[in-house]
Order: C-alpha cells, then structure tokens, then sequence
C-alpha cells in the first residue's frame, strides 16, 4: 500500500506541474497574492474542492473493484495493462479530459473564472482535480490503481493522497515564486523536445515513465502483495512498541495540539519576519567618510 500512496502523491504533482495543469497556477496565485498569510486557508480550501471530485470517483473505481475481487488475477492483469496503456499514452502526449463526462463540469469552471475569495478556490480545486487533457491519463492511471486496491477505503485514501500531492507544491510555489530565478521557473514547467518527428514534453515522458514502471510492478507483486515493505518489518515493531505510549486518547489529543501550536507558532514567527522586513523596507549600504 505505501507504494500505491507514494505513487498517487508523486502522480499528483506532477498533474499539477503537467503543461495543461498548469492553468491552475496562475488562477490560484491570483487567490493569494493580496495576502500571503491567508495562503493557508486557500490551499485548505483548494483541498476542500479537489475531496469533492475526486474521493467519491475513488469510492466508485474501488466499488467497481470489490465486485471482481474473488477474480483477483483477472483483475491484477487487467489493472496492470491498463497502467501501462495510460502510462504509455500520457508520454507520448495522447491525453483526454476526464472532466468532460462529469455533469455541469463547464458551469462550474465558468464560475471558478469569475468568482473571488475562498469561494473561487474552492471551485478551482472542484474543477481542477479531474480537468485538464495532458493530466486524464494521471487521474485514470490513480484511479485504475484504486480500483486495484478491490476496497473502497483504500481506494478514497488514494484519490484523497493525489489531491494532497496536487496541494502541496500548490503551496510551495505560491509561497516562493517571486523569490524563483528565471531558469528555476523554466525548469520546474519542463520543455518541449522532438522524438521521430513528434513533439514530446519531459514531464509528460516522465509520470508516463512512472506510470508504466508502476504498472509492470503492479503485474510482477501480484497488485503489490508480494511486494516487501518499504520500511524493514524489525523497524516497524520497534516503533510500535516505542509507541506504545500513545495509544492512550489523551496523549493523542496532546500530541495532536502540540504539533498544530508548533505549526502556529513557526507561521507566526515567519509572518511577523516578513512584515519587519516590510516596513523597515531596503537598508542601503553606507558610504565610509574619509
């Protein structure tokens, strides 16, 4: 299963970082670049819109799994040819758009153009999750994978773990942009190369890559059964037991509080950093009297 969440997260930026996602950065930006600090609450919102799209088309791919499940072989070859289809059609460029059979998809990408605030976000992410043409055959090959996993939960886990993949360089970037050089930013959007005549893009060649080694592992592990544990079984018993600790509710409730003051805390002293600089504005060097 850990192969199957880090796939879904890596599949998941690299949708949005894919040549047809990337419309989704400017329109988020445009939500956030008024006021940094409430970047947190639209990406919060922006993961809110991705959830409504994409988890219950994972509850449906995992339902459609489960009624095979006692055909497990069947359903692993099927499973794995399909990654490698998918795969091998989003590197050479062979995309679709997913969002074109969801009902109302075009009202709500009119809205999400049109609206501002938290409201626009939260459409943008609605829609952005299952849109784009280079970006289909990602969100297919996640959701073949679901429907793999034969349980809805697992399935739901994964979709959910695709949107966080999307959400969080989402926020990155937002974050860093105008601090990114040039050539930074040429890098992170990929560049075009020709292969036989046909126009190619390295980060639709790469998740193609990816999605064809994950279908070929898919196939050899048995659906990622026979696969070992990315993490030694002897490392996992001793966490357990060093953890034992917190198996109470109320050192659960702690540590939970714990972390999110962390997070405040550190958000408040990086926010506070940031206004001083502002209002202090640039420091000219002094020239030495002689």
């Amino acid at each position: 299963m850990e192969i199957g969440i880090l796939t879904a997260f890596l599949g998941g930026a690299l949708a949005l970082l894919s040549p047809c996602g990337a419309f989704l950065l400017p329109g988020f930006f445009a939500a956030t670049v008024i006021s940094r600090a409430r970047l947190v609450p639209h990406a919060l919102a922006f993961y809110l819109g991705l959830v409504l799209t994409l988890v219950p088309l994972g509850i449906g791919a995992g339902a459609l799994g489960t009624m095979f499940a006692q055909h497990r072989t069947v359903l692993v070859i099927v499973t794995s040819v399909i990654l490698i289809v998918l795969g091998a059609m989003h590197a050479l460029g062979l995309g679709f758009d997913l969002s074109r059979a969801l009902p109302g998809i075009d009202r709500a990408q009119q809205a999400s153009s049109r609206g501002s605030g938290l409201p626009r976000t939260f459409l943008l992410g609605a829609v952005g999750g299952v849109a784009g043409f280079c970006a289909g055959p990602i969100l297919g090959a996640v959701l073949t994978l679901a429907m793999g996993q034969g349980s809805m939960v697992l399935a739901a886990i994964l979709l959910a773990v695709y949107g966080a993949g999307m959400v969080v360089p989402l926020m990155a970037l937002a974050a860093v942009w105008d601090r990114l050089s040039a050539r930074t930013r040429s890098l992170l959007r990929g560049r075009e190369f020709t292969v036989l005549g046909r126009t190619l893009h390295t980060t639709t060649v790469l998740t193609g890559a990816v999605i064809i080694a994950l279908g070929i592992l898919f196939w050899t592990t048995n659906g990622l059964v026979t696969m070992p544990s990315l993490i030694p079984t002897s490392v996992l018993a001793s966490w357990q037991s060093s953890s034992s600790v917190l198996t109470g509710t109320g050192a659960q409730i702690a540590v939970i509080a714990a972390l999110g003051l962390l997070a405040l805390a550190l958000w408040w002293r990086h926010d506070r950093r940031r206004r001083r600089r502002v209002e202090v504005g640039p420091v000219l060097p002094r020239m030495d009297r002689r």
